[in-house]
């Protein structure tokens, strides 16, 4: 993985992180102003491409505008589809739907389709662009924080289904990614603490420093001061990128430490309806709690970790306990119903990612179920 600074046109630097894999290696373009200057960029990475925008109504509200403005003036827009806000969107009828208007722009092999919104776009949009005319381009123009340092980096597109989320999809890299990093001024509150969860996770897998400066930071993050959001996005999307890099598919197991807190955040996910009662970043924040807290009573990590990591999230605004979550609480015997839909079960046993401290992430392959069943049974009770 090779990143540098580089100086735009506006004088403003912006940093490159390239994700190199062989015969699809993309660019990570992270800065200010992005948005209005897509077209030549995207002109540029991809010549004579069209391009068709995916977006939902609050981003094509706020952004859609002088997207298109850039893409019509280096003559490469083509149309735009919108869908609704929210997790929902990730289905089925709205993903045909999606591709039925594609198809209806005029989208051709070589073309391009832009996903221009959070998770739920990316993974909507990109998913479409993967099946559509048996695969076509995508670029990731996310705008939230969550898709900037986790979800638009990858390759992984998919929808959810009643079993669980993200259960039907594929791997289709993108060709570029466009972080414009002026966008997350417009998230509200809390989509951006949400979305921060996804941050503190690089430094709680493996980068033990990055979480401390986060403890110490985090305010400047959040208002965006002295450059420390742009810090943030761009070492979440360095730590991406190196992951990615060294297992695209999930094969070799290191990817799946991205997946910290994420089989208890999607099962809750699951059980609050994939609806604004519970965000993904949210899930995911009380999904790491679990992880920690449950590999403390397995004898693995330090109990001050798991106590730094619910201090830290508390002192931010995110929820760490399954009683955080507004109305009745999942029994444990629901939660292991929807936690055995992960897709690192492999021969029915369950896999988890656990910590034998802050920064030490690893995979436990053969959890013990009643060990973690007695675990569960506390936690929903309010532990």
């Amino acid at each position: 993985m090779r990143d540098g600074a580089i100086a735009p046109a506006g004088g403003a630097s912006e940093t490159t992180v390239e994700v190199a894999l062989a015969g699809r290696s993309y660019a990570i373009v992270i800065g200010e102003g992005l948005i209005a200057s897509a077209g030549r960029r995207i002109a540029a990475a991809l010549p004579r491409a069209r391009c068709a925008v995916v977006s939902d109504a609050n981003v094509a509200r706020l952004h859609l505008a002088p997207l298109k403005a850039s893409l019509e003036q280096d003559g490469i827009f083509l149309g735009s589809a919108v869908v609704a806000p929210g997790e929902t969107s990730k289905s089925f009828p709205v993903l045909e739907k999606l591709c039925e208007t594609l198809l209806e722009l005029g989208v051709e092999r070589g073309d391009c389709v832009i996903a221009f919104g959070g998770g739920v776009v990316g993974d909507l949009a990109g998913f479409a662009a993967s099946i559509l005319r048996r695969g076509v381009r995508v670029v990731q123009m996310p705008t939230t924080l969550l898709a900037q340092v986790d979800s638009a980096i990858g390759g992984k597109t998919g929808i959810d289904t009643k079993q669980g989320k993200n259960l039907i999809g594929t791997f289709h890299q993108p060709s570029l990614v466009l972080a414009d990093t002026a966008v997350l001024s417009t998230l509200s509150p809390r989509e951006f603490r949400a979305g921060y969860a996804e941050v503190a996770k690089y430094g709680l897998l493996g980068d033990a420093p990055f979480f401390a400066w986060l403890e110490v930071n985090w305010a400047d993050v959040f208002s965006g001061k002295d450059g420390k959001r742009r810090h943030a996005v761009e070492t979440s999307a360095r730590a991406k990128a190196k992951i990615v890099e060294a297992d695209e598919r999930e094969e070799s197991g290191t990817r799946a430490l991205l997946n910290l807190g994420h089989t208890f955040g999607h099962a809750l996910e699951a059980f609050a309806g994939y609806s604004d009662r519970l965000l993904h970043g949210e899930a995911i924040a009380i999904g790491m709690r679990l992880a920690f807290t449950y590999s403390v009573e397995q004898g693995l990590c330090p109990a001050e970790d798991a106590a730094r990591i619910d201090a830290h999230f508390r002192a931010v605004g995110l929820p760490t306990r399954v009683a955080d979550i507004p109305g009745d609480a999942p029994s444990a015997g629901e939660l292991l119903r929807l936690m055995a839909q992960d897709k690192k079960v492999m021969g029915g046993r369950l896999a988890l990612v656990l910590a034998r401290g802050v920064g030490a992430a690893f995979v436990e392959s053969d959890v013990d179920m009643g060990r973690l069943t007695e675990f569960l049974k506390m936690e929903c009770a309010g532990r």
